[in-house]
């Protein structure tokens, strides 16, 4: 007796269950629409448009930092140096502008350079000497931060024209509000989107971290794309920093410190496997949003220390790592 379509054996409906790597993806949205429910339901003012918009204005910079993660995680690799680079980026825009007054269409350039370039150096390393990521990025991010006390161990003031006015600068619509970061880090994540799925480089980048040797045999670019995604990586560090400079309007050499973990928490909270080969960008977008509301729910509380913030961080990524 043939089959008949959509029936598994003898007339057993077939189950159509979703793909089991959409899994985590669908969880995160799961648990966002759960966490602003109940903040919706608890507080008053939570229902607010203007609150789910300062979200990504106040983690703008972060979502531009944890799109070059994901790159990088998704090769299997990790890079625990892009909140130095975060602060490294502001300390030398601020130096640059405040105490040597170079244009700031000379200094913006720079330092999306000097981080690109960071992240070049990082990835040759850690293919071509055959390094761990955790220990190349590692001395990155100690290099980096080391590298901002010798400009200033104080923090600098950025009073340069076009600087405060983009900070100052508001995108308003019917009432809200967002600002210029918040449209750049949404303009680097559809670029992000776009070049993982319909790009080489974005194919590359899920083989390798799927089977690295796999990969290889086949005869795909392997080191071109490893150091790609840590040239990638250094420079959305040095654009994020752009973004805080832009909200902090200061240099600081403390600033960032553990953006480093709070990205890698955004990644793996969105779905993506710390094996790599795996994940996406919408994910990571939603782990940053997952951040941002935990972080508004303990303000709103007002009585709880902000380090229950990390602390409920910390459970939500243990339970997407068992996940």
């Amino acid at each position: 007796m043939s089959a008949v379509p959509g029936t598994v054996g003898a007339g057993r409906p077939r189950v159509l269950r979703p793909q089991q790597k959409y899994l985590p993806l669908f969880a995160t949205g799961a648990l966002l629409v759960l966490m602003y429910s109940a903040g919706v339901l608890r507080y008053e003012g939570f229902s607010d448009t203007q609150v789910v918009l300062n979200v990504f204005v106040d983690n703008a910079f972060l979502l531009v930092v944890a799109v070059g993660m994901t790159f990088v995680i998704l090769t299997g690799g990790i890079d625990l140096s892009v909140g130095a680079v975060v602060a490294l980026t502001t300390m030398i825009s601020a130096s640059l502008l405040q105490d040597q007054g170079w244009s700031p269409y000379l200094v913006l350039p720079l330092v999306l350079l000097i981080g690109a370039l960071l992240g070049l150096g990082m990835g040759c390393i850690i293919h071509y000497f055959e390094v761990q990521p955790f220990i190349v990025t590692l001395a990155g991010m100690f290099l980096a931060r080391g590298l901002c006390y010798t400009i200033s161990t104080s923090s600098i003031p950025i009073n340069d024209p076009l600087w405060t006015s983009i900070a100052q600068q508001r995108i308003r619509f019917g009432g809200f509000f967002i600002s210029v970061s918040v449209l750049i880090a949404l303009a680097v994540v559809a670029i992000g989107i776009y070049v993982l799925g319909y790009t080489r480089l974005g194919r590359n980048t899920y083989a390798i971290g799927g089977n690295p040797q796999s990969a290889l045999l086949m005869g795909l670019p392997v080191a071109r794309t490893r150091i790609a995604v840590y040239t990638i990586s250094g420079f959305c560090s040095a654009l994020g920093g752009v973004l805080l400079s832009f909200y902090m309007l200061s240099g600081n050499s403390g600033h960032a410190v553990g953006t480093e973990l709070d990205a890698i928490a955004a990644v793996v909270i969105g779905g993506t496997l710390l094996t790599g080969g795996s994940g996406y960008l919408v994910g990571t977008v939603l782990g940053v949003v997952v951040l941002g509301l935990i972080q508004t729910i303990v303000t709103f509380q007002g009585d709880l220390s902000s380090w229950w913030t990390k602390i409920v961080i910390g459970v939500l990524l243990f339970a997407f790592i068992v996940l």
